[in-house]
């Protein structure tokens, strides 16, 4: 046979075997690290390396005049190992980047977050703080009077004074609360839930209409009926102080009907 027959048929090898060695090394890399650690033996990048380095010292010895056959075998040899080796080589892994933590969810990772912590759902700032709009000092999900005027001193609540439950209303003569109070109520209730370091006084009060002793004692079933509803919705009872203070305490005039719906309230302030 012919040299450069054999140079030929020595090369096609080399092509055929090395890239079924390659393929085969990297299919079991992107199969992962198990997989990595049990590849064939024939895949190893040194025995790849020694396939190609007999097959193209046989092709550097089969292209090569007479008188360079030694140095056509050396040079094919050197070749052919180094293709070998590096198509058999396992791709570089470069290790996955870690996403960044936000461990309470609200948006800002923990390396930024100067709020850690804050309860699921809550809206916070650029920082990681709950939202604060009125800047009161109490964030907004515990704010019982959102829009305090700048600079105005507030208690826990974040109100100026007691807060008058405007359309907690009840049945007529009774101290039944009304569905809509009640809708109203909730919103008092989620606040005092995000806010379990304040207690509350809840204060009732009745017009004129009536005797001073059921006035009283209606106002104190209505302020009990307010507290009761709230502990519904998981605010502790313990927190919660009821005071029926009846007719005594008028923010208007008893002798119009607008004076007396006014009389007829009920008020959340802080229990000190």
């Amino acid at each position: 046979m012919k040299k450069s027959t054999t140079g030929l048929l020595l090369g096609s090898a080399l092509v055929v075997g090395l890239s079924g060695c390659a393929s085969s090394a990297s299919q079991s890399s992107g199969m992962g690290d198990s997989a990595s650690s049990d590849r064939a033996w024939y895949q190893h990048p040194a025995i790849c390396g020694l396939a190609g380095g007999l097959i193209g010292g046989g092709i550097g010895y089969s292209v090569t005049n007479d008188d360079d056959e030694t140095d056509g075998a050396a040079v094919g040899g050197t070749i052919g190992a180094t293709a070998g080796a590096l198509l058999c080589a396992e791709p570089n892994k470069t290790p996955a980047t870690p996403a960044p933590k936000d461990t309470d969810g609200d948006g800002v990772i923990d390396a930024n977050d100067q709020c850690p912590g804050t309860p699921a759902g809550v809206a916070v700032d650029a920082v990681g703080c709950p939202l604060d709009s009125d800047a009161d000092g109490v964030p907004d999900y515990q704010d019982q009077c959102p829009g305090t005027p700048a600079g105005a001193e507030v208690n826990a609540l974040g109100c100026e004074a007691d807060l008058v439950l405007r359309d907690v209303n009840f049945e007529f003569d009774s101290a039944t609360l009304t569905m809509g109070a009640e809708g109203i109520l909730d919103g008092v209730a989620d606040k005092l839930r995000a806010n379990q370091n304040v207690r509350v006084r809840i204060e009732g009060h009745t017009d004129s209409v009536g005797s001073d002793s059921y006035n009283k004692d209606l106002s104190q079933r209505r302020a009990d009926s307010v507290a009761d509803y709230l502990a519904s919705q998981g605010v502790d009872r313990n927190r919660m102080r009821t005071i029926g203070y009846g007719e005594s305490q008028p923010v208007a005039t008893n002798d119009t009907d607008a004076g007396r719906a006014q009389n007829r309230r009920v008020e959340l302030g802080e229990w000190e």
